[in-house]
């Protein structure tokens, strides 16, 4: 059988559930670029996800000195200690396409290999909550993987993604209007306080059921005031946008704070009770 010229990588979903269950398997996910290894005969290609060739000839001098005649390896490369290649599937050995065969059965023809720096095998995570040691080990995130699951060449639910977040407090100075099915409110423009400014942090739009939305909607409506609060921050919304005295105190989970001091994908956790608006500054790790 030959060798295909190209197999689209598997894409992983992301998720924000955490759970552990004996039906998936746990993996590190590395902070790197994605990386598939082809060896032809002798010759080894490198290519990122999109298929754009990629010059590490250290590593590909390392995939040419393994025993198999032709290959295909999945991983990703860290730039962090050298270039290592953190190895995690394998899609094709010596005349055979692997990718139907269960997870477990790639793994374990992945293990027959004898990997060597700067080439690495991603490990299983033991433990019931890995993502707790991923937020520890300051980790990017962890994956889960279907136990039985084949290789698919598309993002799959088979293989998830928990990406791990950062948490902090923020104070509520004004929404939006819904739009379209949405009811109560389209997003909270949320801040903190920085001495005497009270600095712009961006939207929050997700994370709210109906009844939190309808229920927020009711105390801002009752806290509304004609002009923004905001004394510091850009990209304040021009239309669409009411303003209300800074006292709702949200716990907000997101990925992390942009270079223009916003959230990046954040979502709501809860409403607190406990602390007062004028207490809340921007945690720094």
């Amino acid at each position: 059988m030959r060798m295909p010229d190209w197999l689209e990588p598997m894409a992983a979903t992301l998720t924000q559930d955490r759970f552990s269950s004996p039906d998936w398997l746990f993996e590190r996910k590395f902070d790197g670029i994605r990386l598939i290894a082809y060896k032809r005969g002798g010759k080894v290609e490198l290519y990122s996800r999109n298929r754009l060739p990629q010059h590490l000839p250290v590593l590909a001098k390392a995939i040419e000195r393994l025993p198999a005649d032709d290959l295909i390896l999945d991983g990703e490369v860290s730039w962090h200690g050298g270039s290592d290649y953190h190895v995690f599937d394998i899609l094709w050995i010596n005349g055979r396409l692997v990718t139907p065969l269960p997870l477990e059965e790639r793994r374990a023809l992945l293990k027959t290999l004898p990997l060597k720096a700067p080439m690495h095998r991603v490990d299983l995570l033991s433990g019931d909550e890995p993502w707790e040691r991923a937020r520890r080990e300051g980790w990017e995130g962890v994956i889960a993987k279907r136990r039985g699951s084949p290789y698919e060449h598309r993002r799959s639910k088979h293989w998830l993604k928990m990406k791990i977040e950062a948490s902090q407090e923020l104070v509520v100075g004004g929404f939006t209007d819904p739009q379209g099915a949405r009811t109560g409110l389209g997003a909270l423009l949320v801040g903190y306080y920085e001495g005497e400014d009270f600095v712009f942090a961006g939207k929050l739009g997700t994370g709210f059921d109906t009844k939190m939305l309808l229920d927020l909607r009711q105390r801002l409506d009752a806290l509304e005031i004609a002009k923004p609060p905001f004394t510091k921050g850009t990209g304040l919304p021009k239309i669409r946008a009411h303003w209300v005295r800074p006292k709702i105190v949200v716990q907000v989970a997101f990925m992390e704070w942009t270079k223009h001091g916003k959230l990046r994908h954040p979502r709501l956790i809860a409403i607190r009770f406990d602390k007062r608006a004028r207490d809340v500054t921007r945690e720094q790790p």
